[in-house]
């Protein structure tokens, strides 16, 4: 199986800016596809965004202009840049990775992080 463990959350004042990273163990041999989403109290959970193994990603308009989504391929890692921090992006943030674990077997996984919370707030 694939462990994905991520860090970076924490208490920001509104305006404030956070880094959440999403760091993968395991038997890797493909990270495809990733996703950030995020459950805010008393709300369902939500994409924030998504990046392919080809670096192509794509943000909820939400997020758009206010979150970046990044990549560390040799670090099998996952990041979320968080700039102009809102109070309604009080969340607790998940990553959730899918591949495949081997070259030679058709093995595929996904995998979900334990979250981290993010609450922004003055």
């Amino acid at each position: 199986q694939v462990q994905l463990e991520e860090s970076g959350g924490g208490l920001v004042q509104p305006g404030g800016s956070l880094r959440l990273s999403c760091a993968a163990s395991g038997i890797i041999f493909t990270i495809d596809d990733t996703v950030w989403y995020r459950q805010g109290p008393g709300d369902q959970q939500e994409a924030v965004a998504t990046i392919t193994s080809s670096n192509v990603t794509n943000n909820s308009d939400f997020a758009k202009g206010h979150f970046t989504i990044f990549s560390d391929n040799a670090k099998n890692s996952l990041y979320l840049q968080m700039d102009s921090l809102k109070p309604e992006d009080t969340a607790v943030y998940y990553c959730k990775a899918g591949g495949r674990h081997y070259s030679y077997l058709p093995c595929s996984y996904t995998s979900w992080g334990q979250g981290t919370q993010v609450t922004v707030s003055s």
